[in-house]
């Protein structure tokens, strides 16, 4: 996928991410891997997305 086929199975707002769709808050990659930020993650603010590279 290049940067302007969304995946509508994966929304995202972060526009520093090289995968990020310019035209809308998607992911343009087939799919990502989610992570905890730390060994005991208990809430979404201890996840974050694995596949994340920045632009």
């Amino acid at each position: 996928m290049n940067n302007q086929q969304k995946n509508n199975s994966i929304g995202c707002t972060v526009e520093s991410c090289k995968y990020h769709c310019q035209s809308a808050n998607y992911c343009t990659k087939n799919a990502i891997e989610v992570g905890a930020c730390n060994c005991n993650a208990k809430s979404v603010d201890n996840t974050c997305c694995q596949s994340f590279e920045a632009k």
